[in-house]
């Protein structure tokens, strides 16, 4: 059991008044609630847990300080019958946060946090989706109790009829709402109850999308283009085949990479999304491409690329993500304009050389080494990937069938 009692704390403000307040005791750790209200030392009773009569309020302060405590049992009874394990903390939380525990105030917290992370792409991204549901929702300014099935539901449709976004943009903007929903409940300041996710309830899945990838074709006619050796082309076609021959590396973690990270015929680096090392024998294309750059720079232990040597605080991890993601545009933009000029009619882009590895390799590579390649932490995530590019088996059903 929590001990919770009224205490008069011995740090006067500036007037010389001292604060009372509401101690919590569970397993000889303490927490003290702040209720607002300040009065003179003299004025305390402490055996009594309550103001003298000598201040001219005692009557008015009494009732209102017997309420908030019995307000405080009440909120520790509750939370006692939701968890087997409950300490001073998490009853400190469910008292002190009624205020906060709007859909606003911790969506601005969770924003918060995804910056301090340096989590710039999930930032920029979850931004705009939560700014949707404060429209919906006239402010976002409403409780999680709120939050229910049919409301999501109305959301879900409000999304449809006033935007042009496919199903799997809303899939996104329910997962934010469900990452925040988790974190006030992992908070101790919402009543699981009310969690409106899961089975029987709204279900995330995101729909299946096709994974636009480049032929054999059409990745010889960027090998083989004929481009002005310090073009902006030239340099997004080598970015996009470093990557391609680098098993789909991302650009976020080829734009990081420093000639430290190469060595003896070898890249070694640890990939940003999962923080999983690896090395990989650098192919003789690739080895062309990287010597093109080695012997134009000037600094050979940083950058191999010069696109984040201008972040004044490489530390900072959510601007250099920043950096990256205007970066990626720019780039992506190039190669939009190099797949025009020749003949390529798909839309080009760096994460695109992912899925054109994955749909090259086929069912040619092992499924264990492409999780290697990949640097899946799951197995299970390199087959559902894989799968979106093996299709030899439905083609020859389709062919036999059509055989007559």
């Amino acid at each position: 059991m929590a001990s919770l009692k009224l205490i008069l704390r011995k740090k006067a403000n500036k007037e010389g008044k001292f604060p009372i307040c509401i101690q919590i005791i569970k397993n000889r750790k303490a927490s003290l609630i702040h209720i607002g209200q300040y009065i003179d030392a003299i004025d305390w009773d402490e055996t009594k847990q309550k103001v003298k009569k000598t201040n001219s309020n005692h009557a008015e302060l009494n009732k209102y300080l017997l309420r908030k405590l019995t307000e405080a049992n009440g909120k520790y009874l509750e939370l006692a019958t939701e968890k087997e394990v409950v300490s001073a903390k998490s009853i400190k939380q469910r008292l002190t946060n009624n205020d906060n525990t709007t859909f606003k105030s911790q969506a601005e917290i969770y924003l918060d946090n995804l910056k301090k992370q340096g989590k710039y792409n999930r930032y920029s991204a979850d931004k705009p989706r939560i700014t949707r549901f404060y429209e919906f929702s006239k402010g976002g300014d409403i409780t999680f109790q709120e939050i229910t099935i049919p409301l999501l539901n109305k959301f879900k449709a409000y999304l449809k009829s006033t935007r042009q976004i496919t199903d799997r943009t809303i899939v996104n903007h329910l997962v934010v709402i469900r990452s925040i929903f988790s974190q006030v409940i992992l908070g101790n300041l919402v009543d699981p109850k009310y969690y409106p996710f899961g089975k029987d309830k709204i279900k995330i899945k995101f729909p299946d999308s096709q994974k636009v990838s480049l032929t054999i074709e059409e990745v010889k006619k960027l090998e083989n283009a004929k481009l002005s050796v310090e073009s902006s082309l030239n340099h997004v076609r080598n970015l996009w085949l470093l990557s391609f021959y680098f098993a789909g590396m991302r650009i976020s973690d080829l734009l990081r990479l420093k000639w430290s990270d190469i060595d003896n015929g070898r890249l070694t680096y640890t990939m940003g999304k999962n923080a999983k090392g690896g090395s990989l024998k650098i192919p003789e294309k690739a080895s062309i491409i990287l010597t093109f750059y080695m012997l134009k720079t000037k600094n050979k232990t940083g950058f191999v690329f010069s696109n984040l040597e201008n972040v004044r605080n490489q530390s900072d991890l959510f601007e250099v993500q920043k950096k990256i993601s205007n970066a990626t545009k720019t780039i992506d933009e190039a190669l939009q304009k190099l797949a025009f000029e020749l003949g390529i009619n798909k839309k080009l882009t760096m994460h695109i050389a992912r899925h054109t590895f994955g749909n090259l390799s086929g069912d040619k590579i092992p499924i264990q080494m492409l999780q290697k390649l990949y640097r899946h932490t799951s197995i299970l995530t390199t087959i559902g990937y894989q799968s979106n590019f093996i299709n030899k088996e439905a083609d020859e059903a389709l062919s036999s069938v059509l055989k007559y």
